[in-house]
């Protein structure tokens, strides 16, 4: 049994704009394939090892999907890209040259699939540009926390966020619906002009 009382790290919605807006803001050489990293791991929820896997054949250009290969054991997916990601990821590719269909998507410079710890490295360096204070949420893996937070806060139910996630047990998706600040404050909009619980 999961233990409830179990701290995950996650981005706030605000440190998560300021994250974004430090990849944006540095412009440098690798700019353009960072932003697009860290968008689609935060949309689908990506783990350092699972972006890594990523393909142009796991990409549908047309529909804007990507199929996400799930490791530790989860279920592998279709998540539909929003059209920012979407954009950044085909301005990436077509800037790249990346064509042939087997061709891992993000590369390091010395042309081998992006490793956990170069994703752990930049997490900390744009974090650390976002002014995000918390050192424990400076690592690649609370990207993964954060998209589900952030998820379950928009009201996806458990179901729902199971399957965005790829878990194959709901137990570990649970976690993720303990009450943060802005889901009490809406289970309390709820006994607004309710009779009064005895």
């Amino acid at each position: 049994m999961r233990n409830t009382e179990t701290k995950i790290k996650y981005l706030t919605q605000n440190e998560a704009i300021a994250l974004f807006n430090s990849i944006e803001s540095l412009n440098s050489s690798h700019s353009l394939r960072d932003l697009a990293i860290f968008r689609l791991a935060y949309r689908c929820g990506l783990r350092a090892s699972e972006i890594s896997l990523l393909k142009l054949e796991d990409y549908n250009i047309n529909k804007g999907e990507i199929y996400c290969k799930r490791l530790k054991g989860s279920n592998n997916n279709t998540i539909r890209l929003d059209e920012k990601t979407k954009h950044i990821l085909n301005k990436y590719i077509q800037k790249n040259g990346i064509s042939s269909t087997s061709e891992i998507l993000f590369k390091s410079q010395k042309n081998k699939p992006i490793s956990r710890q170069t994703l752990n490295y930049l997490m900390k360096k744009y974090c650390s540009l976002a002014n995000i204070e918390d050192k424990s949420k400076h690592h690649f893996h609370a990207l993964k926390h954060t998209t589900a937070v952030h998820l379950a806060e928009c009201d996806m139910d458990i179901k729902e966020l199971q399957w965005w996630l790829g878990h194959k047990s709901v137990s570990n998706t649970e976690i993720y619906f303990q009450f943060t600040t802005k889901q009490q404050e809406k289970m309390y909009a709820k006994l607004e002009g309710k009779t009064e619980i005895v």
